[in-house]
């Protein structure tokens, strides 16, 4: 067990309720993980080929208690010097609660596809450029207003038992309170957050036909609740009246945590799913097909996600039983770039940023009897590259189009730096490793840390950068005419049918 005098008291508990595993970590107060200190339950949410994407409610809940009781266990007398808990959870997420407070539905995920002809509906029918400018989403399936639709197109009974709709994090703080409140930032990615007047968007209410009290009331990020009901509070004594923070999105989390705070650094994330985010406190104009999400009520994140990532990797992996990882690895690093004769629309979970088209499928042209497993990997991996670069088109205008750093994080590229290297490469800018192996938890313990006074801003415990990934230019030049033939096909298979 870590002695005390190891630490900077006081500590911070994170939860980071991920899209693949929970994980509970403790933090000090110099924003360093506790070593020795670690809990995850690893779990797959349950997709099917209709385009669902949800997990079990209960299940989610033990999966994050569990984590709790194993990290206090292993805390041991340090669980006394726990000042706050700090979470954050994959967005977006959607649940519906009847007048019980009982699920009536699975936690559906961003992901989840099937209220793509509703989403089309609605952007038939109100103007989604104006409702992207107010609230910082578009009229897409991975936000509500859509799923909204959906739900009452589908699940009529359920819409008429449905008294409030919730995400994963105010399920839990419902649970564990008794009441909860809904954090700006997961509440932005909703899509349903005036993201200038942190307020429901009036608008989108009339639009759907919903009231204000169906939705829970908002808060910010550093306003917590404290005082656990039974059995938590005699389950988890050290943390019966410490404050629990409202959640976060993991992919606000992630910036703060890799260092990304400001406009200086931009970060590139790359686990299950991707993106590619800054932080501003000045949002005047959304760009076109990126979203603006809120961190707190102070700073917005503006960015464009992709739902491809290391899930394709290992869906590949899996599906092409690809030879061991190292052997892998060397045969992509002494790969010649778009060498293949193959072009991929990585679609396997549908598109989000730039172009939204979220009924796409993935594509794979240009096969022959030659073409191998590793050309299908390596083709898939360069084109998720391309639609990278596509959102830093968009997002790296004005300052932060050379001024910038791009700090990488996210277990993928760490597993792989032949594919870090593709993506720098193709974006045609150095990449800086971060050095943080836990930067989503990291990023919430330093807003909880921020939230208690404990550090006077988040600047004040700067991250852990690593090596700095430099890009070819001939393989640049190379991968510039490729996004071209992306391009093309993607207007073929996707763009015209979106």
């Amino acid at each position: 067990m870590p002695a005390i005098p190891a630490y900077t008291l006081p500590l911070i508990l994170t939860l980071d309720v991920g899209s693949s595993s929970v994980r509970g970590l403790l933090f000090d107060a110099a924003g360093k993980p506790v070593a020795g200190i670690s809990a995850r339950e690893a779990y797959e949410l349950q997709v099917h080929g209709d385009g669902r994407s949800e997990d079990d409610p209960p299940s989610a809940l033990d999966r994050i208690c569990s984590c709790v009781d194993s990290v206090l266990t292993q805390a041991g007398p340090l669980a006394a010097h726990i000042a706050g808990v700090a979470i954050d959870t994959l967005a977006s997420t959607f649940l519906v609660l009847d007048h019980t407070n009982q699920p009536l539905t699975p936690i559906i995920s961003y992901a989840d596809t099937r209220n793509d002809l509703d989403a089309q509906w609605l952007r038939q029918e109100y103007d989604e450029l104006a409702i992207h400018q107010r609230t910082g989403c578009l009229l897409r399936t991975a936000y509500w207003p859509a799923r909204l639709t959906w739900l009452r197109r589908t699940q009529p009974e359920v819409w008429n038992q449905a008294v409030r709709f919730v995400t994963i994090g105010e399920y839990l703080e419902l649970t564990l309170f008794g009441q909860c409140r809904a954090g700006y930032s997961p509440a932005s990615w909703t899509g349903m957050l005036n993201r200038q007047q942190l307020a429901w968007d009036t608008g989108l209410l009339e639009l759907l036909n919903l009231h204000e009290h169906q939705f829970s009331p908002l808060a910010d990020t550093h306003q917590p609740q404290q005082g656990l009901r039974e059995p938590f509070a005699t389950r988890w004594p050290a943390l019966r009246t410490i404050p629990w923070f409202t959640a976060v999105g993991d992919g606000a989390a992630a910036n703060i945590g890799s260092g990304c705070v400001n406009t200086t650094r931009i970060a590139l994330t790359v686990g299950t799913t991707g993106a590619l985010r800054v932080v501003r406190t000045d949002v005047t104009s959304v760009p076109n097909g990126l979203w603006c999400y809120r961190v707190d009520g102070q700073r917005s994140l503006v960015g464009g996600a992709t739902s491809e990532g290391g899930n394709v990797y290992a869906w590949l992996q899996r599906t092409l039983r690809l030879a061991e990882p190292a052997e892998v690895e060397h045969a992509l690093t002494t790969s010649q770039p778009d060498s293949h004769g193959l072009m991929v629309l990585p679609f396997w979970a549908g598109e989000r940023s730039p172009g939204w088209a979220g009924n796409a499928r993935a594509s794979i042209v240009g096969m022959t009897m030659a073409t191998t497993p590793l050309d299908i990997l390596h083709a898939s991996l360069e084109s998720v590259a391309y639609r990278f670069a596509l959102i830093a088109e968009r997002l790296l205008e004005g300052p932060d189009a050379t001024s910038a750093q791009i700090i990488v994080s996210g277990g993928s590229l760490a597993q792989s730096p032949a594919w870090a290297q593709m993506i720098a490469d193709t974006l045609g800018r150095s990449l800086i490793l971060s050095q943080e192996p836990e930067a989503t938890s990291r990023g919430v313990a330093l807003l909880g840390l921020e939230a208690l006074g404990i550090i006077p801003n988040l600047e004040a415990l700067p991250a852990q950068d690593g090596a700095i990934i430099t890009p070819d230019p001939q393989r640049h030049t190379i991968y510039q005419a490729a996004i071209a033939r992306q391009r093309e096909l993607y207007d073929l298979l996707v763009a015209q049918s979106a």
